[in-house]
């Protein structure tokens, strides 16, 4: 089935979403960082007086890196890019990270790269980044900043974004946020990591996760519905997930993938990743010790067509195991 498609570029105009005035529920967002509830975490701290959550951070934001990046999937890197902002700090605490330097380096989330940033500096960010000729402005691992974002993303938008914004979470957000972030975020692009929660909380150290998941895809969905593509395959707006195949069935690839087409939509964008390799404490757990095989792939990938999603996300150089 071909994508969908729409005639409305990154440049053109934004289709209006239901959320109007983003001041009107700040102080809401804001409050969410006092005793904190800004992810499913839920921790406590008092993040607006500096003290830093369970994540690591305080009310400042940690930003390792922000630049046109061009290995994201095809709809986002497009030709020109996608204007990643990298986050420090995270609210999960995967056994297996491949960036456990950024997200859970040194307290406070900083890498020793990191520098804080304020909402207002980080609307700079983002326009900078627009101004560079990026596709999007791609947020990653926003979870635990979301409340700082959603007001840097609303000045960004008075100042003049109109680029399609990128949600690039680990899919463990709290619902309450996405709501409040209905009509600044264009494109939601969440990890869909476990679909067993005794194996979520073994690696990633949440016993809520695949619930978590599951709430937050619904509301993705229901806010942008599927992947929308311009007429030169770059997104615009809509759902696009994340899988990665994990060795000895423990992502519960089966799960997630039913879950999709038959609980959201036939039509949603997946990328299946087999790029897992043993790195920081996978050694926890025996299964994490290999990459997973090729027959292991071929059978995420024969899971997809028997459930009927045909949108995969296809880069020939990583399909070593067709």
């Amino acid at each position: 089935m071909a994508p969908q498609t729409s005639q409305s570029g990154p440049a053109g105009p934004r289709k209006p979403g239901p959320f109007g005035g983003w001041r009107d529920r700040l102080d809401e967002v804001r409050a969410l960082l006092g005793g904190c509830r800004a992810c499913p975490v839920c921790c406590g701290a008092d993040r607006l007086a500096g003290e830093a959550g369970d994540c690591g951070v305080g009310l400042a934001v940690p930003v390792t890196s922000a630049f046109g990046h061009f290995g994201e999937e095809r709809p986002l890197s497009g030709h020109r890019g996608s204007g990643t902002i990298f986050f420090g700090g995270c609210n999960l605490r995967c056994v297996f990270c491949q960036n456990h330097d950024i997200s859970q380096g040194p307290r406070l989330g900083q890498s020793g790269r990191d520098r804080l940033f304020a909402p207002p500096a980080l609307a700079e960010v983002m326009v900078d980044l627009a101004d560079q000729g990026v596709h999007n402005v791609n947020l990653v691992s926003p979870s635990h900043v979301g409340p700082q974002v959603f007001e840097a993303l609303g000045l960004a938008r008075d100042q003049g974004l109109r680029l399609p914004v990128v949600w690039n979470s680990g899919g463990y957000d709290d619902v309450g946020l996405l709501e409040l972030l209905d009509g600044l975020v264009d494109i939601y692009m969440p990890d869909a990591k476990y679909w067993d929660a005794a194996v979520g909380q073994r690696l990633s150290g949440v016993a809520d996760y695949p619930d978590v998941l599951r709430a937050a895809l619904r509301e993705m969905h229901r806010q942008v519905g599927d992947l929308e593509l311009d007429d030169q395959g770059v997104a615009v707006r809509g759902l696009l997930v994340r899988h990665l195949v994990l060795p000895e069935g423990l992502a519960g690839t089966e799960g997630v993938l039913r879950f999709l087409a038959e609980d959201l939509s036939v039509h949603t964008y997946v990328n299946i990743m087999g790029q897992y390799h043993p790195a920081f404490r996978s050694h926890v757990d025996p299964r994490l010790g290999r990459a997973p095989t090729a027959a292991e792939m071929r059978q995420a990938y024969d899971l997809a067509q028997r459930f009927g999603l045909s949108r995969l996300d296809e880069r020939p150089a990583r399909r070593w195991w067709l």
